[in-house]
Order: structure tokens, then sequence, then C-alpha cells
């Protein structure tokens, strides 16, 4: 075992070139940092990750290639929006100032919606009213006819009843 861990310490300070040296870079490392070099080394084939871009390009230059994309940078909004953004909105995008614009805007159609709805309310309000009156004043109107009808109907039997005494009278006499 302890000659394991000596080999391996050994190996791992062999210096060993970058795995992107034939793309360009120049740096040699211990074996044992070439994993932390990669991780950042600019002649690193990256993917670019602007939404539907399926170009591959070195991480020196990427942030270049993301303001010239051909997918126009657009890319989620890092704050979890939903948005989709070019590269340049990205700098002045506020999701917060932009769902207060949004909620202004809803806040005033629906108010105008209200009010709008009110002013509907207040007109059925005032039909219904007038129609009510008017039912009231046909209900007295029919009760009045009624009245009048009911005293012809009287008049009209008391009056043969009158005729008949009349006649009687007459005979009498």
């Amino acid at each position: 075992m302890v000659q394991v861990n000596k080999l391996r310490k050994t190996i791992g300070r062999l210096q060993v070139k970058c795995k992107n040296a034939a793309a360009g870079c120049l740096v040699t490392c211990p074996l044992a940092h070439r994993k932390g070099h990669q991780d950042s080394c600019p002649f690193e084939l990256m993917a670019c990750p602007n939404e539907g871009c399926t170009a591959q390009v070195l991480r020196g230059v990427l942030d270049e290639h993301r303001q010239h994309c051909q997918q126009n940078g657009q890319q989620r909004c890092p704050l979890g929006c939903g948005a989709t953004l070019a590269a340049l909105e990205g700098e002045h995008h506020n999701c917060y100032r932009e769902l207060r614009d949004a909620w202004v805007q809803r806040h005033e159609r629906n108010r105008t919606l209200l009010l709008s709805l009110l002013g509907r309310v207040r007109r059925v309000h005032r039909t219904t009213n007038l129609i009510r009156r008017q039912l009231a004043q046909l209900s007295n109107f029919l009760e009045d006819d009624t009245l009048l009808l009911n005293a012809r109907v009287q008049e009209t039997e008391v009056a043969p009843e009158a005729e008949m005494w009349g006649a009687q009278g007459q005979g009498v006499l």
C-alpha cells in the first residue's frame, strides 16, 4: 500500500500538456492539477447556452459568441420569471418592475370593467324600478276597472228588479 501511494504521488507530479494543446493551449501542469485547469481552460470546447443554438465554441470566446449568436442570445431569465431574453435585454431586465407593471395594467383593466359593470347594474335597477311603478299603476287601473265593472253589474241586477216592482205597482193601481 505504501508503494502504491508513493507511485500515485510520483505519477501525480508528472508534467502533462493540456488536452486542448491541439486547439492552442500552451499550459503544462502536474497530472494531479490537470482537471482543475480543464474546468477553466479557454481552449475547451463548450456548447452555446443559448436556446436552440447547437454551436460548439471555445470557452475563451463564448461570451462574444453569445452576444452575436444566431439565436440572438435568447436565454431564460436567471431570476426565474420565465421570460426569454436576448443577450442585451438581460442586462436591463427587471422581473419585479415588469411584474409590477403587468399587475398595474391588470388592476386598471379590472377597475374599468368593474365600473362598467356597476353602471350596467344601476341601469338595470332603474329599469326594474320603472317596471315596478308601471305594474303598480296597472294594478290600480285594473282595480278601478273591476270596481266600475262590479258597480255596473250591480246596477243592471238592481234595475230589472226595480222594473219588476214598477210594473206590478202599475197593475195594482
